[in-house]
């Protein structure tokens, strides 16, 4: 206990908070919230049988991880953070797809622009080429993935998971 008030578990808990409470160091009593919903999702003894088994200087990351992991359970049950984590995984790579097809377009922009630069295709490749620049206005279409009804539709737009 720091100074005369408990901590946040403590008073959550309705005991006197100790001098060498586990909990007052990471969860002071200013923010009830970040003990409340870590307590409801994981329980107070296994929360403190977590700490216990942590070095001390790893105790406040993993005290962040546990806030994370819990307030991302209580927006998504089932998925968690690994719901946030799919959804962030699934718009790189709908970004990267983006990218490829804005590079491709670029060059099939220069390509007519300039057809007679000196260029390792042969013509045959360089026609081929030019004709499927043609096509790229039906691409973008087949590059919407719808993702899982059941993930995070967008993570970034709610409250943050770490209060």
């Amino acid at each position: 206990m720091a100074g005369s008030s408990p901590c946040a578990s403590c008073k959550l808990l309705r005991r006197r908070c100790a001098k060498d409470c586990i909990f007052a160091p990471y969860f002071p009593s200013d923010d009830p919230h970040k003990f409340a919903i870590v307590h409801k999702i994981f329980g107070a003894s296994n929360v403190s049988k977590m700490l216990q088994e942590i070095p001390i200087h790893q105790r406040a990351d993993a005290v962040g991880s546990l806030v994370y992991e819990a307030n991302a359970r209580v927006r998504d049950p089932v998925y968690g953070c690994v719901g946030a984590i799919s959804y962030l995984q699934n718009q790189v790579s709908q970004l990267q797809m983006q990218l490829a097809v804005a590079q491709a377009e670029i060059l099939c922009i220069q390509m007519q622009q300039e057809p007679n630069l000196p260029t390792q295709l042969d013509q045959d490749d360089k026609s081929l080429l030019l004709a499927s620049c043609n096509n790229f206005n039906s691409i973008p279409q087949y590059f919407n993935f719808a993702s899982s009804s059941n993930v995070i539709q967008d993570p970034l737009k709610r409250e943050s998971l770490w209060t």
